[in-house]
C-alpha cells in the first residue's frame, strides 16, 4: 500500500505541475532552475481510499495505477478556477 499511495500522490504532483506551473520556453525554460515543476511543499495532503481488486491479468493480481490520477487532476483544477472565477483558462 505504501507504494500505491506514492503512487498518487505522484499523479497529482504531476497534475499540478501541468496546470499551474510547467510552461516550456525554447531558450528560456530548459533546465529545472527556470522550468519550475511542484515539489512537495505544493501538493496538499491527501486522503487515500483504496480498493483492492486482483487483476486477473496482472502479475500477482497487480494492476497500474499512476497515470489514473494523473489523467484529470489539471482539469479538475483548471474547472475548479473556471468555477470559482468565471474565467475560462486554456
Amino acid at each position: 500500500p505504501v507504494l500505491v499511495e506514492g503512487q498518487i500522490e505522484g499523479g497529482i504532483a504531476q497534475g499540478i505541475g501541468m496546470a499551474l506551473m510547467e510552461e516550456y520556453i525554447p531558450g528560456r525554460t530548459e533546465n529545472l532552475h527556470d522550468y519550475l515543476i511542484p515539489t512537495i511543499g505544493d501538493v496538499p495532503p491527501v486522503e487515500h481510499i483504496l480498493v483492492e481488486v486482483p487483476d486477473p491479468e496482472g502479475p500477482f493480481g497487480a494492476k497500474g495505477l499512476g497515470e489514473h490520477v494523473l489523467i484529470p487532476t489539471a482539469p479538475a483544477i483548471l474547472n475548479a478556477i473556471r468555477h470559482a472565477t468565471g474565467v475560462l483558462v486554456t
